[in-house]
């Protein structure tokens, strides 16, 4: 059986890639037109991150690149030549998309919508009716922010956080009535937030936390020697700097909020092995996600050291914000997740794979390794993160 992957040079994309290659002799990759040698973007990757000199030689052998536009019909391509790529496939694994979480929606949409209809317009060409392994996310669960989100919610009852919640959802409505239109299994695979404790490198994809850590390094950056606690000077009050110069931030958040952390190599892992499932004909969905949720405050402290700011979690938003505030308050994708309280149910994973699903442990020096350099130590404990405003005694939403 032929494989093809969509984002394959990405983030999860080459982990992915990595799995899919121990069962398969060769897999054909989609990737965006135009967008470099993507080829060896991938060699790169697998040379940097130590996979055997053998292994990374016979890749341009087992890797075949197809050049494609998500964003167009028959994914850019001629008709005879999508047609061609259609006959010969027995899977698609659509992992590309955007995840721009300042992105607005008709962008996004373009990206995660249109172009989740085009890679199932590939699958309906398909003489083989290759199964399609779409991965969307666990936060299609939207902007409720406590109790439990389970595999088989599918609705916009609760709104959303930003523009890319919307459109993985809007993509996750697309392939139900596509399942049900053409009476083919697709296969829905939602992880949590992805990581990794690979030490960053320019010529490997970021992951989200590293994203979050360059808008506030930019924000503290753009924010001026004039703006409170830049230099060390201020008032030390609730948006001043704390002793040693250290800017306050205030950003909505909950003390006892937490996130779902997942490491992107055991997320691979387990979606290949969904793979191997028979489909049960329809819409099958799962929750690739950490058994132990990451504390909200385990958060705030590794930001505070990488960034070298003091972090206060507030209940609602400040009036009288600071410059670096007001900056900060440009990028709402960055803080929303900050007062989530909800968990991820996956219990249908674990009934499948029993204690071999349980990941590694998230905690402050996993999360350090994946996004400090290798020549930076941690500059010691940070003032704990403290809430500066009186939270609801019973409750918060």
């Amino acid at each position: 059986m032929h494989v093809a992957l969509t984002g394959a040079t990405g983030f999860l994309g080459l982990r992915l890639l990595r799995r899919l290659l121990d069962t398969h002799r060769s897999v054909t990759v989609l990737v965006h037109a135009g967008s470099g040698d993507a080829l060896h973007r991938i060699t790169r990757f697998f040379a940097l991150t130590g996979a055997p000199e053998p292994f990374v030689a016979e890749l341009p052998g087992r890797l075949r690149v197809v050049e494609t536009e998500l964003e167009q019909p028959r994914l850019g391509l001629s008709r005879r030549a999508f047609q061609e790529l259609a006959g010969g496939l027995g899977a698609i694994w659509h992992s590309a998309g955007s995840i721009n979480l300042e992105g607005g929606l008709p962008e996004l949409r373009r990206t995660n919508v249109e172009g989740t209809r085009h890679v199932l317009e590939l699958a309906a060409a398909g003489r083989g009716r290759p199964v399609v392994h779409h991965v969307s996310t666990a936060f299609v669960a939207g902007s409720r922010r406590e109790g439990v989100a389970y595999e088989d919610e599918l609705d916009d009852a609760h709104g959303f956080e930003n523009a890319y919640e919307r459109s993985k959802y809007e993509a996750e409505v697309l392939i139900h009535a596509w399942s049900r239109e053409h009476r083919r299994p697709v296969v829905v695979l939602r992880p949590s937030i992805l990581v990794t404790d690979l030490p960053p490198h320019p010529e490997l994809p970021p992951h989200p936390l590293q994203v979050v850590e360059r808008i506030l390094r930019d924000a503290r950056h753009a924010a001026g020697p004039g703006s409170p606690g830049h230099d060390g000077a201020g008032p030390d009050g609730p948006h001043g700097a704390v002793p040693g110069g250290r800017p306050r931030v205030r950003l909505v958040g909950h003390p006892h909020g937490r996130l779902n952390l997942m490491p992107v190599e055991h997320a691979a892992e387990v979606m290949v092995r969904l793979a191997g499932r028979t489909p049960s004909g329809g819409v099958d969905t799962y929750h690739v996600v950490h058994d132990r949720d990451v504390p909200v405050l385990t958060i705030t402290t590794l930001l505070e050291r990488l960034v070298r700011l003091s972090i206060d979690l507030v209940a609602t938003e400040p009036d009288d914000r600071s410059a670096l505030e007001a900056l900060v308050d440009f990028y709402p994708g960055l803080t929303a997740y900050l007062a989530h309280r909800r968990r991820f149910d996956d219990t249908r994973v674990r009934a499948l794979f029993g204690p071999s699903t349980a990941s590694g442990r998230v905690d402050l020096d996993y999360l350090w390794s994946g996004l400090a350099p290798r020549d930076r130590v941690p500059a010691g404990p940070s003032p704990t993160p403290t809430p500066t405003a009186a939270f609801p005694s019973a409750r918060y939403a």
